[in-house]
């Protein structure tokens, strides 16, 4: 017999996360991992460090031209991050 108050495991588990706290850091984890898909590859040579701390992501940029640049777009940057993650995760991005 089957019951009918059903749900999605993937509302289970987002509810376990949610519940024990552990959804925000996974998402920040996702974003930092959506870091070299969304910039490229090339960027990514140049980036020695991602953090998300207080919902800022914090940019460690070895080039300081590029840092030039990417501050320019940092708004466009940071939609399509969160885009990506499906949330919002970050409200601004600092490069160092």
């Amino acid at each position: 017999m089957r019951k009918k108050n059903t749900e999605l495991l993937s509302d289970v588990i987002r509810q376990v996360l949610r519940e024990h706290h552990l959804d925000r850091p996974l998402n920040e984890k996702r974003l930092i991992e959506s870091w070299p898909l969304v910039l490229g590859t090339n960027i990514m040579q140049y980036t020695s460090e991602l953090v998300v701390k207080n919902r800022i992501l914090y940019v460690t940029l070895t080039s300081s031209v590029l840092r030039h640049d990417l501050f320019m777009s940092r708004e466009e940057i940071k939609k399509s991050l969160n885009d990506r993650v499906g949330v919002e995760v970050i409200v601004d991005i600092v490069f160092k």
